[in-house]
């Protein structure tokens, strides 16, 4: 069931094209081109991302190879959301059969999600979520049947290759950690004690990429984009827009506008939210561990993209792939206080609904016009969505729909410095070819 429903949300994302990042990593990237290209960019960032990059281009499908490496990728996590889930039940008891599964179909049929699958340079995420849920289910698996070179060889293994694809899987022995506590009621030191080579593998990677001359860059970019202090306090804006709009608003947006030039009095209010929540999550540790365990998990999974370290967006829905595990888990609890013809019926509409945003979602991807209408419709005040919009246009042969974009770009913000080029560049293109005739 699982799987068949997934396919049939994300079939139409087959036809989606190359959308804005995937130009750079991807398309203008000769580097992934080819094996031996890749082997001469060696060493670099995210490896085994690239590799996987290789591997859909030289298939030779298209745009067609990489949407189902995605997808792939996809359906392996949903099962493995499904898996550990179950695990988290056991002994079984009430939660033990269709609100696990529905938990897992909230993960994979969320319309957030489609940002980590149908947009083909989100695979960083996709496939680096699906080595991590790897790393966490040999782990428990290993644990729950003494099996030493599951949870102390493959686990680890698969940490690192979760690493190799994104950094951002550094939170796995916090929340193999975070496992322990909940699940088998351990005390912290108890709890630790079984994850001795899991830090050790984050202390190794963590020097490696420390030492690395491209990450030093990036973390230079990041600090000089917004200092760690800085940063944490505008990401107050940022998580309460994921948790608002996308998540439980399904409102999606490509190129999200979060202001921080905002009241201080409303600041304040939506970090009270923030901190109610995390009190909440602390609380439970006991009487609700599975509530404990949702709201942990999802506050976790948004410290790479979401706390100190800075990047250029403060919000992007694929930061929500997954921490949505732990919403989904939470979702799927409160239909065990309903009466089970209610709660299946609950449980059926929302699945509906879910697919049904998530195979719109979907439509958005098809070409660049459309993708960059949709994120203008969803942030009709901000510039750059309007440059990216003229740029698709222009590249479409819609010169004049183009000029209009760009104008309303720079009208926007007179310093887009890229809609003034492209502009400009047009306006030449038009003179010459009116010259010549």
């Amino acid at each position: 069931m699982l799987v068949t429903l997934v396919v049939a949300a994300y079939l139409n994302s087959f036809d989606g094209a190359f959308q804005f990042d995937d130009y750079r990593v991807i398309v203008d990237n000769p580097r992934v081109h080819s094996w031996s290209a890749w082997l001469a960019s060696m060493p670099g960032i995210r490896p085994l991302l690239k590799l996987s990059y290789v591997l859909s281009w030289t298939v030779g499908a298209g745009s067609a190879a990489f949407h189902a490496f995605n997808l792939l990728c996809h359906l392996g996590s949903t099962l493995l959301v499904f898996v550990l889930l179950r695990r988290f039940t056991r002994p079984p008891s009430a939660m033990h059969g269709l609100p696990v599964l529905f938990a897992a179909l909230v993960f994979a049929l969320h319309p957030a999600q489609t940002e980590a699958v149908t947009y083909i340079s989100g695979r960083s995420v996709s496939f680096m979520a699906v080595c991590y849920l790897g790393a966490v289910f040999a782990y428990v698996e290993g644990r729950e049947h003494n099996r030493p070179w599951l949870h102390g060889v493959i686990s680890p293994l698969l940490f690192v290759a979760a690493m190799l694809v994104k950094e951002t899987a550094w939170t796995l022995p916090f929340a193999l950690l975070l496992w322990e506590r909940l699940q088998r009621q351990a005390a912290w030191r108890d709890a630790a004690a079984p994850l001795a080579r899991h830090f050790a593998v984050l202390a190794g990677l963590a020097a490696l990429v420390l030492s690395s001359p491209d990450y030093r860059y990036l973390l230079g970019v990041s600090l000089a984009t917004r200092p760690p202090l800085e940063n944490l306090a505008a990401q107050i804006h940022g998580v309460f827009y994921l948790i608002t709009r996308p998540l439980l608003g399904l409102q999606m947006n490509s190129d999200p506008q979060v202001s921080l030039d905002v009241p201080l009095m409303f600041t304040a209010a939506k970090a009270g939210v923030l901190a109610c929540l995390l009190w909440l999550g602390f609380h439970q540790w006991r009487q609700r561990p599975w509530l404990a365990f949702g709201i942990l998990w999802f506050f976790l999974h948004l410290l790479p993209t979401n706390s100190l370290i800075a990047r250029l967006d403060l919000a992007n829905e694929r930061q929500l792939y997954l921490a949505l595990m732990g919403p989904a888990w939470i979702a799927a609890h409160s239909l065990v206080a309903v009466p089970r013809r209610a709660a299946l019926s609950m449980g059926i509409a929302v699945v509906a609904l879910l697919a049904a945003a998530t195979f719109a979602r979907n439509l958005d991807y098809r070409d660049e016009v459309r993708f960059w209408q949709a994120a203008v419709q969803a942030s009709p005040a901000k510039a750059r969505p309007w440059n990216n919009l003229g740029y698709a246009l222009q590249t479409a042969g819609r010169t004049e729909e183009a000029r209009a974009a760009y104008q309303q770009a720079l009208a926007l913000d007179p310093a887009q410095m890229q809609a003034g080029v492209n502009l400009r560049l047009l306006n030449e293109a038009r003179e010459s070819e009116d010259a010549g005739k």
